[in-house]
């Protein structure tokens, strides 16, 4: 009989994180590293990994590679597939987790829907959906031939649900058009893959509810309240997840959205 402790150790695996030095990126590092798996962190350019990987290295006793790439521009996600293909390492484990949040600032992002913007809208789909397209299509020849191979791809509750607009009022935030079809896509996306790339490939989602990151008290408190859980994630309500669905935990599960929101979606 095989025991937990067995299916969760990822000790001669690789995986790939992409936006690994953001919030939700260096909790998954962390998580895999701890389960042994080596590592490829991927973020932008001017992105700090030294700090995160000589920790993850000495603390875990991993292996940890880092590449710049800037998923909006397919010139760099092309070199970074023909890198990895290259490297002569192979690859078991891809996690698709950077996205394109956009700021206040930004023009054209969050505003009244008839204020956004089609460069907005194209930027996001670029980053959330068509990236993780091209990074999939790209190293699925890697990952059929690797041991145990897995993609989680991060989407969010608002590719699944509407906005509760209610949440938002009185505050700057706001909940653009772009973020939730993008995600919604990218979930849809994870569910073909899983039977164009079954058997060799198992394909699943993961969909965050709100994470507390200094939000407007305002905000926190009405999210808190329209949750069952009673409260904002946090990052590490995300190891549990992501552990499950990068190894044989998870060995008969493809094609599924698992949502870590706290009941959100249950009312």
């Amino acid at each position: 009989m095989t025991t937990i402790k067995q299916l969760a150790d990822l000790k001669g695996r690789r995986a790939l994180i992409t936006g690994a030095t953001g919030c939700l990126g260096r909790v998954m590092a962390d998580t895999l590293a701890e389960l042994g798996a080596e590592l490829v962190l991927v973020d932008r350019p001017g992105s700090d990994f030294e700090t995160l990987a000589q920790r993850l290295s000495r603390q875990w006793g991993v292996r940890v590679e880092h590449r710049f790439c800037d998923l909006e521009q397919q010139t760099q996600r092309a070199e970074l597939i023909a890198w990895l293909k290259n490297s002569g390492e192979g690859l078991n484990v891809l996690i698709n987790n950077a996205a394109f949040v956009g700021t206040s600032e930004l023009q054209g992002w969050g505003v009244p829907f008839e204020q956004q913007t089609v460069e907005t809208w194209r930027r996001a789909v670029e980053v959330n959906l068509t990236a993780a397209f091209e990074l999939c299509q790209g190293l699925s020849p890697l990952l059929k031939a690797a041991e145990g191979a897995s993609i989680v791809n991060i989407a969010s509750i608002y590719g699944q649900y509407g906005p509760d607009w209610s949440l938002y009022a009185g505050t700057s935030m706001s909940n653009p058009a772009a973020y939730a079809a993008s995600k919604g896509g990218l979930i849809q996306f994870t569910r073909w893959l899983a039977t164009t790339l079954a058997p060799h490939v198992r394909v699943n989602a993961i969909s965050p509810g709100g994470i507390h990151r200094n939000q407007p008290e305002v905000f926190v408190e009405r999210y808190a309240a329209r949750t069952p859980l009673g409260r904002m994630a946090t990052e590490d309500d995300f190891r549990g997840v992501i552990a499950f669905l990068a190894s044989d935990l998870s060995q008969y599960v493809t094609g599924q959205n698992l949502s870590v929101d706290g009941g959100w979606g249950v009312w």
